[in-house]
């Protein structure tokens, strides 16, 4: 059983259960379907009703071509645009002002991704971005990066708290971070060195050997501050599997996700959190459902999006996309998918409590509509 993977966050009351009033299906809205090239989506932001963007790349053979899908109005039309440099991530602050992390740099937006302007050279490789106003932002990132930014993203700062952390930076990286209110934010991230005694080939290649091997744990890593990033206070801890992301809320709620390796019996497991105690409790694991994305919403409905796994060995075959919710985190509601959704990774977005999307790693995009069938699991 994996050990408590949140030092800092927490058990949330539960409410009774809550079913939808009515029945609900997952439509797809946008598919990529050209012969002979392939979109794979890497990030999926719905900054409010209307604007919707998904940024990845276009492949063709050998050839990969940084690229966004944009919409405008609200998914009814969906448009291709180019992109300068391969894009990791997305961030906004609002319905225009964005950041994109690259991996050549971070770039920014004032017109819901229409336009990107390149901001000055970030010191070091960071995978991700959140931005508190339109001048305050942390980024997070590899060999124990964290940085800090008071001007916009023009300059950044490190935040020693995080170089100081053990195990060696080589193989150390912050994945996510996110913030309750402009005070209260947390970064997650993890040491993994790679295996002692690794298999003489690739998993899919040989995957009983992956199997026979045992699961090891590792050192997960966290950064919690309640003043805004003036000061972090520091926490790790030997853990299996990886916190992968997380959502807080200014009530004090929130809901986090675990991702284990082939090694475990599990492919994921989502917490409930609660920042104000520092406490967290398991809501959802399945042996046959990855779970890749998690969304609290602020009535305290959460939904969890992944993928039936096809095996054990996993993140090689793609998997059907399957959505569960629940207010009460004990009965899971499942929301069905369009039929030809399937994916490695899913992707949520929810701008408001009426409007929710979904994107997969394969290019297509979906939306939440009253309409089919709804099973409790």
């Amino acid at each position: 059983m994996p050990r408590h993977p949140f030092p800092v966050i927490a058990l949330l009351v539960l409410s009774a259960a809550t079913l939808p009033a009515q029945a609900q299906r997952w439509k797809i809205q946008y598919f990529y379907d050209k012969e002979k090239t392939s979109l794979t989506i890497n990030d999926f932001a719905f900054p409010s009703v209307k604007y919707g963007i998904a940024v990845g790349y276009v492949a063709e053979g050998k050839r990969e071509d940084a690229m966004s899908v944009i919409t405008s109005d609200g998914g009814d039309h969906w448009q291709l645009l180019p992109l300068k440099e391969m894009p990791v991530s997305l961030f906004f602050l609002d319905d225009s002002i964005g950041w994109m992390v690259t991996t050549k740099g971070l770039w920014r937006t004032t017109e819901a991704g229409r336009n990107w302007t390149k901001l000055p050279k970030v010191p070091g490789e960071i995978l991700r971005v959140c931005f508190t106003t339109r001048m305050d932002g942390v980024a997070a990132g590899v060999k124990k990066l964290v940085l800090i930014t008071h001007d916009g993203g023009q300059t950044w700062t490190p935040v020693a708290a995080a170089e100081d952390q053990p195990g060696d930076p080589l193989y150390s990286a912050y994945v996510w971070v996110g913030f309750a209110n402009p005070d209260m934010g947390l970064v997650v991230g993890t040491n993994n060195p790679p295996r002692r005694f690794a298999p003489l080939f690739p998993d899919w290649l040989d995957p009983q050997a992956t199997l026979r091997m045992r699961d090891v744990p590792h050192l997960s890593y966290s950064l919690a501050t309640h003043d805004g990033g003036k000061t972090w206070r520091a926490g790790n801890g030997s853990l299996f599997g990886q916190t992968s992301r997380f959502r807080l809320m200014p009530d004090g709620g929130g809901v986090g996700l675990v991702e284990y390796s082939e090694l475990s019996n599990i492919p994921s497991e989502v917490f409930s959190l609660d920042w104000h105690t520092g406490r967290s409790t398991s809501i959802y694991k399945d042996p046959k459902v990855g779970i890749s994305d998690i969304w609290r919403e602020p009535d305290g409905t959460v939904y969890l999006a992944g993928i039936e796994e096809p095996g054990r060995v996993r993140d090689i075959i793609p998997g059907k996309v399957v959505v569960y919710s629940s207010r009460d985190y004990q009965a899971w509601v499942s929301i069905p998918a369009d039929y030809r959704a399937s994916a490695l990774r899913t992707i949520l977005a929810m701008p408001d409590g009426q409007h929710q999307w979904l994107a997969t790693d394969n290019g297509m995009i979906l939306k939440l509509v009253s309409d089919g069938a709804v099973t409790a699991k």
